[in-house]
């Protein structure tokens, strides 16, 4: 199946390299494209600096692709992800254990992978994820809040034989003055929904990381599907 990706860059880029790039992103080392256009124009650019969306098409038959979006896996197993790449604030005692218990129970042996499809943390996303370990929101509020402002997925390339497949199509200019603003915006969006609606609606039957940890819950609990 030949599946066309997006890369958002301040530089063309007609040749992604294995090896690479910031190792504390998301899902840690790789090269990280989206199914959007748009969206990949949000990325690419900065406040003061236009950017491309670079195009590419990639022949995905054989390749091992990690979907942590897939009925097997929960919100838990991507946390659990970001948790082994990206910096968390941990101020607590309960934080530190909710990250522990996690690693413990919700790892995934992603680096056996070639690529991974699953959700972007940038910076609000982020702090969703933050806010259930420290205990502040619920399973269900950290779900909803996944698909606040339409983030999307990422498709991330992480092995050799992932890199060796993909072939450049070409780029687009995105221009700052209207790709940062609406970047900033759908990051605003997805935060004003967020407190308006979902931090301080607690429903009856929610579940909290402690509940998690005290009942020792496992990634096959019909709870946390």
């Amino acid at each position: 199946m030949i599946r066309e990706l997006y890369h958002g860059s301040s530089n063309v880029i007609d040749k992604p390299l294995f090896g690479y790039g910031r190792p504390y992103n998301d899902y840690g080392l790789g090269f990280y494209c989206t199914d959007s256009l748009e969206m990949a124009k949000e990325w690419g650019v900065g406040k003061n600096q236009d950017g491309y969306a670079n195009c590419y098409e990639i022949d995905c038959d054989g390749l091992r692709i990690l979907d942590l979006n897939a009925p097997e896996y929960c919100i838990l197993h991507w946390l659990t992800v970001l948790l082994q790449n990206r910096e968390f604030d941990i101020p607590s005692g309960l934080a530190l254990e909710a990250k522990e218990y996690m690693l413990a129970h919700f790892a995934v042996d992603y680096e056996s992978y070639d690529a991974i499809i699953g959700y972007r943390a940038d910076d609000s996303y982020f702090s969703f994820a933050q806010d259930f370990i420290n205990g502040t929101i619920s399973y269900r509020q950290l779900n909803n809040a996944m698909h606040l402002g339409k983030l999307g997925q990422q498709f991330v390339l992480k092995s050799r034989t992932a890199f060796e497949r993909i072939k450049f199509i070409g780029s687009e200019i995105a221009e700052s003055s209207e790709w940062y603003t609406k970047k900033m915006l759908r990051d605003k969006t997805a935060r004003r929904e967020y407190f308006s609606m979902e931090r301080n609606r607690r429903q009856r039957g929610d579940l909290y990381i402690t509940q998690i940890m005290d009942e020792e819950m496992m990634p096959d609990d019909p709870r946390l599907r």
